[in-house]
């Protein structure tokens, strides 16, 4: 989870380099608020003839100089000590810009590892876009917070600390108002700071909205040119851009008004510091070097208080994008099970007891199914569009979890076993297959090691040998976004040459040949037959040839059984949806 709390604890476990930035810091610090001393004493001890101090020790342990010798040497010093204050500044701030992006790519990775293992009921509660917005958006804005943010308080906080001190060593009751007064500042602009955050969560959640109609869009894209929609889908895109720029305008708008408004209200108090500084030279022993001197580090100040402002603004921002990051670690994940018994040794059957599935809790798909799949068994699920059939099949494969009832797998509940292991012995090939924008070898072997032969194999059993040797280079030609270059035909046929070389205990076909004439499904199926003899086989589909070789058929109607039997069987009854298919 994302805390800003958890995250300064991250922060601490680097020990090493926080000593070295801290280190960095605090020389950088030393530099920069010795320097505004150099000049007011000069003036108070050449000009206004007080007791030499600055002088004297220079005349003693470097050498005796005129004044323009004096003003020429501690200038030289001056840059010398502002060019160092400036590179140990730097140095402490890149320490810490480590820290930030290794801390951000953890916080990455976790949500990552997370996301990797949530369920696809609840992943399908949010678009691509939206994780994505989550994933990139959020988790910059509290990396910039870590990194600079928290990097510059360190140095604003010393140098308002060691200011002050040299201030009330200077005059301590003009200190003392000037120290009591300050607060005041970061209190107001703390008010403002939380107006303005709710403001850039309203801005991210633009951006995220803007993400996910663009991303789904696109994703669309054939199919909108296909109807001729772009002006309607792509005037939705525009709108979200346009809210998008209205949102970012009130950010920016209000959120440079907060800041210039503190800094104002940090000037006046400036301003107000030099007249009593005026008013403590003309009444007090305070002299005019030591006023200039005031005058410096109240100058000095202004920067560090600004980037306090600047901080609570962005610590607004970080809790913020940090509510939006956990929106991922709430999602929930699949069922974690130290899994002991391995069903699928051996010839695998399914058996549903009272299987119950809704995708929410006011909605149920399926109802109560109770009827079982022998080992090695070739069966169908057919039934109208609607019926539950493609939700069986991604409960059957382990990609969502019954809400009641139970699924067994050669007598084994679901409860028991890892839902990787379920989906790595039953494979599920779908009516569109999805492809990635790579070669078609990668796309048949999804990263795996697989040799020539197994590959050779798989593509003549899926009819694809002859697909393969007309592409321009042969497996390693790239297919285009999803498969574009193919065929949907031939798309269905890469998930069944997947399926082949991974070679499970089950496999479920969801009209995954819908796309293929009845000569290519023919001989499909032939080719197939083999290699699907020592395998469980459950087919989804509309079309009666894919289904009249099934040895057992169970007909769903709105979530039920309302059905089943063999082909024979079914084909007496003169009503049911086996029989409006004939």
């Amino acid at each position: 989870m994302c805390k800003i709390n958890k995250l300064f604890k991250e922060i601490l476990n680097y020990k090493k380099e926080l000593l070295l930035g801290n280190f960095f810091a605090i020389v950088s610090t030393v530099l920069t608020v010795t320097i505004p001393l150099f000049i007011p004493m000069l003036i108070d001890e050449l000009l206004l003839h007080k007791e030499p101090k600055l002088t004297a020790f220079v005349s003693q342990y470097i050498t005796p100089m005129s004044l323009t010798g004096y003003v020429l040497f501690f200038l030289v010093l001056t840059i010398i000590m502002r060019f160092a204050g400036v590179i140990f500044a730097n140095l402490q701030v890149g320490m810490l810009l480590r820290v930030s992006k290794d801390i951000s790519y953890k916080l990455r990775q976790s949500a990552i590892e997370h996301l990797k293992k949530v369920s696809l009921k609840e992943y399908e509660r949010f678009s691509p876009g939206a994780i994505t917005s989550k994933l990139v958006t959020d988790i910059n804005t509290v990396d910039e917070f870590i990194g600079t943010t928290v990097g510059k308080l360190i140095i604003s906080v010393l140098i308002l600390l060691f200011t002050s001190i040299i201030l009330l060593i200077i005059n301590w009751k003009l200190a003392l108002f000037i120290i009591v007064t300050n607060p005041i500042v970061v209190f107001f602009t703390s008010k403002l700071a939380r107006k303005v955050g709710k403001l850039k969560r309203e801005e991210n959640r633009s951006v995220e909205q803007f993400q996910e109609s663009l991303s789904d869009s696109l994703e669309l894209f054939n199919q909108i040119k296909a109807v001729n929609k772009e002006d309607y889908f792509f005037s939705k895109i525009v709108q979200k851009a346009k809210n998008l720029k209205q949102k970012s305008v009130q950010f920016s708008y209000r959120s440079d008004r907060a800041i210039r408004v503190s800094f104002f209200t940090f000037l006046s108090g400036y301003e107000l510091f030099r007249s009593v500084s005026i008013l403590a030279v003309a009444y007090s022993d305070l002299s005019i070097g030591l006023m200039l001197a005031i005058f410096g580090y109240l100058w000095i100040m202004m920067t560090p208080t600004n980037d306090i402002i600047n901080f609570q603004y962005a610590l607004s921002n970080a809790k913020n994008s940090c509510k939006r990051i956990n929106d991922i670690f709430e999602l929930k994940q699949e069922r974690q099970v130290k899994q002991e018994k391995n069903p699928f040794e051996g010839n695998l059957g399914i058996e549903f007891k009272n299987l119950s599935f809704g995708y929410s809790a006011s909605k149920e798909v399926l109802h109560n199914l109770s009827f079982k799949i022998e080992p090695l068994s070739k069966v169908a699920i057919v039934g109208p569009s609607g019926s539950g059939k493609s939700t069986l099949a991604n409960l059957i494969a382990g990609f969502y979890e019954a809400d009641s009832g139970d699924i067994l797998y050669n007598g084994i509940s679901f409860k028991e076993i890892k839902p990787q292991t379920i989906r790595k012995n039953i494979y599920l090939i779908l009516q569109h297959p999805k492809l990635f924008n790579d070669t078609m070898r990668f796309n048949l072997t999804l990263g795996r090691k697989f040799s020539d032969e197994e590959i050779q194999k798989a593509l003549k059993i899926a009819q694809l040998e002859d697909v393969v040797s007309n592409l321009e280079n042969g497996l390693d030609t790239t297919v285009g976004k999803d498969g574009v270059k193919l065929s949907g035909g031939q798309r269905q046929r890469v998930a069944i040459a997947r399926m082949v070389l991974e070679n499970p205990k089950a496999v479920i076909f969801d009209e995954s040949t819908s796309a293929l004439d009845i000569h290519t499904e023919a001989n499909l199926f032939r080719d197939l037959s083999e290699f699907l003899q020592d395998k469980t086989v459950i087919t989804i589909a509309h079309r009666l040839s894919t289904i009249e070789q099934a040895e057992m058929i169970f007909v769903l109607e709105e979530g039920r059984l309302a059905d089943s039997g063999t082909p024979k069987e079914l084909l007496g009854k003169e009503s049911g949806y086996f029989a409006e298919m004939i």
